[in-house]
């Protein structure tokens, strides 16, 4: 397949471009960030797993943030401290990217208290996924790069090491030398787990599922754009808010979308989609990754591509390129999706490539 220059996947709409982080190596020394919950002081054995596994596979010194540890109650109170540790990691020298320690619910109210110009003077990588989504669009809000991928208690604290998908993936997104690459289909997959808390079980390997491949729902013609999107819970409580990307942004993106462990219902992402035409963004978008649903039944996802479509075709998106099951978000093992980079959807070569 002959690959296009990068340059000319970007949409005119964007054409500020985002910066792209320096890539993590090994000695890299990575902020780690609680800026949706403090729950893991109460599995502190997990996050000592991450810790080493990130070492051994990445060579990455992982260092806490003042405020990642302070439990909880603390961080609750305290969205200004949560805010505080990210400004601490972007202009702390020594800091070379960020990894979320664990997602939640409410990094919407950091908003008030975040620096986006911090973020655009000191461009750095921010890993994460899930409640991430809010941190994850400031910076692609301030024309930073953001990376949608594991957080440190999740995949880079796989039970029993690291899935070799995993670490793949964010080779290929944060790690070697930027260069095209394909986004392929998990081997296998699982939605469960053990017990965090059960430090025995931390180094026994879970029981995955055979992959079952993504599904191509609509398209035919190749298409292009910069990659946006999140967890589609967290975008709702997002929207309308300052935090909200401007117009401009979401035109001419590749949506990937994901849904998280609440497991919204297939009519209520029907809804937000729904929305997402009302404000135009489905109308100017070039493509749509769907990820996994998180344990959906069989008859759920078959309700989900049918309201897909459903909107799609109330928004005259019937030529809209669509990919479903794709491996990213609250599913394991997980892609990293570098948001902000150009991606290609080919339908026909069932294909989705990606300039980091």
């Amino acid at each position: 397949m002959t690959v296009p220059d990068p340059a000319s996947l970007v949409p005119s709409s964007v054409q500020r471009g985002f910066v792209r982080p320096p890539r993590l190596g090994p000695g890299s020394r990575v902020a780690a960030l609680s800026l949706s919950s403090g729950f893991v002081t109460e599995v502190m054995n997990r996050y000592r797993a991450g810790v080493r596994q990130v070492a051994q596979e990445f060579g990455w010194e992982v260092v806490p943030a003042p405020n990642a540890l302070r439990g909880p109650a603390f961080l609750a109170a305290n969205p200004q401290a949560r805010a505080d540790d990210l400004h601490w990691a972007l202009q702390s020298p020594d800091i070379a990217g960020m990894v979320s320690i664990i997602g939640g619910d409410d990094s919407v109210r950091l908003l008030p208290h975040l620096r986006p110009d911090l973020i655009r003077a000191h461009p750095k990588a921010f890993l994460g996924f899930s409640d991430s989504t809010v941190t994850l669009t400031q910076f692609l809000r301030a024309g930073v790069m953001a990376y949608h991928g594991p957080a440190l208690l999740t995949d880079l604290a796989e039970n029993g090491g690291m899935h070799p998908f995993t670490v793949r993936g964010l080779r290929h997104a944060l790690v070697d030398p930027p260069a095209p690459f394909e986004l392929e289909a998990a081997p296998e997959w699982t939605q469960g787990g053990p017990d965090w808390a059960d430090e025995a079980a931390q180094e026994v390997p879970r029981t995955f599922l055979p992959g079952d491949g993504w599904v191509w729902l609509q398209g035919d013609a190749p298409a292009q754009g910069h990659l946006l999107g999140g967890c589609l819970d967290v975008l709702d409580m997002l929207n309308g808010t300052p935090g909200w990307p401007e117009p401009a942004l979401w035109r001419g993106a590749v949506l990937a979308l994901e849904t998280s462990n609440d497991v919204p219902p297939p009519h209520q992402v029907g809804y937000w989609l729904r929305n997402y035409a009302a404000q135009g963004i489905l109308a100017g978008a070039a493509g749509l990754i769907l990820a996994r649903p998180r344990t959906y039944t069989p008859a759920m996802v078959e309700d989900l591509h049918g309201w897909v479509h459903r909107v799609l075709n109330e928004t005259g998106r019937a030529d809209l390129p669509v990919v479903a099951n794709v491996d990213f978000g609250h599913t394991s093992p997980q892609l990293t999706l570098p948001l902000g980079a150009p991606a290609r959807l080919d339908p026909r070569a069932g294909r989705v490539t990606v300039w980091p």
